[in-house]
């Protein structure tokens, strides 16, 4: 990563079993040092990348995983193709355990091909891990949140900036990582990749973080201004707040992370990519002076939505101006889909 990126703020002695409330509503990174060096998971990945696998092996079930492999010549960017109608990996099937027993035939391969295993369901694909391994929030009637927690394991891979809806803890178990964040408001200067053919599920930046193409990306050059950046080993985690944008990139032979997700929303709200898919359907390409009235529909309703919008209209005949509930949010689905599949 070039030096212009600044170090992400870091926290130490971070109580695991009760995290602070300020780091449940994150506005900002922060990098929680050492905060799971205590798991027995990281305590292996401390020792060497054969203790993690072994330790690992211990709770394997026999459900397959999803495994991307790339060859050699990708440098472990998992990616498009140069055409971009295509990815530079294919995905199989294994069984968790031959994917472990593959990373540690080839630890010493300096030419081996790129295996990732991508945010896999620890309690489905590693029961009991938890148990052993997990930060102290998200118990069922705590009124915290209650995470997703995922398991991500590969080789020397790099994973191009793209961002998510949810806030996310993620815990470095097993080699090393370099986390790269740029704030959301970076977005212009990314040059992110298509909406709807993504490596992974999210839109992805093109540019490589880590060989920047500045003649063909030249904003890229302000982004890296507001950069932020981190190496983690077992037992540090990163937060990462919704919708910044990260590069991940695991360093050594073999890497190992445990990340939580979770929103600041109730689990029936849709995610906003949905609104954005259809706003680019219905608004985007309308004549410019009917893109800005629906600019201010869309600012009157939405982005400057108070107390004060629906006021004139009596509480019962509101709607869906009135706040959103289960069953409000169930009842607008449906018109939607009504809507869209007419």
């Amino acid at each position: 990563m070039p030096p212009i990126a600044k170090a992400i703020e870091e926290l130490q002695d971070i109580d695991a079993a009760a995290l602070p409330e300020a780091l449940l509503h994150p506005t900002r990174p922060y990098v929680l040092r050492g905060v799971a060096a205590h798991w027995p998971i990281a305590r292996a990945g401390s020792a060497s990348a054969q203790e993690a696998i072994a330790y690992l092996k211990g709770f394997v079930s026999d459900l397959p995983v999803t495994v991307s492999v790339a060859p050699p010549e990708a440098g472990g960017r998992i990616f498009y193709r140069q055409d971009m109608l295509g990815f530079d990996f294919r995905q199989e099937k294994a069984p968790l355990t031959v994917v472990l027993d593959t990373l540690l035939q080839q630890l010493a391969d300096p030419a081996a091909p790129t295996i990732y295993v991508g945010s896999t369901t620890i309690e489905t694909w590693l029961p009991g891990l938890r148990d052993q391994n997990d930060l102290g929030f998200g118990r069922l009637g705590s009124g915290e949140p209650q995470p997703l927690a995922s398991i991500w394991i590969g080789n020397r891979t790099r994973i191009p900036t793209h961002q998510d809806v949810p806030d996310n803890i993620a815990c470095v178990v097993a080699g090393r990582r370099r986390v790269t964040l740029f704030p959301p408001e970076q977005l212009q200067n990314l040059y992110i990749g298509p909406l709807d053919r993504t490596p992974a599920g999210q839109p992805v930046s093109l540019v490589d973080v880590a060989a920047p193409d500045h003649d063909r990306f030249p904003k890229f050059a302000e982004a890296l201004r507001h950069a932020q950046t981190a190496e983690l080993g077992p037992g540090d985690a990163v937060l990462i707040p919704s919708m910044w944008w990260h590069h991940m990139e695991a360093l050594e032979a073999f890497n190992v992370l445990v990340n939580y997700w979770w929103r600041q929303s109730p689990r029936w709200m849709d995610t906003p990519m949905n609104a954005l898919m259809l706003a680019i359907m219905s608004v985007r390409d309308l004549p410019p002076e009917q893109r800005e009235i629906w600019r201010e529909v869309f600012r009157h309703y939405v982005f400057d939505a108070d107390a004060q919008t629906a006021a004139h209209i009596p509480r019962a005949a509101r709607g869906m101006l009135a706040p959103i509930d289960e069953v409000r949010a169930r009842e607008l689905r449906a018109r939607l889909l009504q809507a869209l599949n007419r």
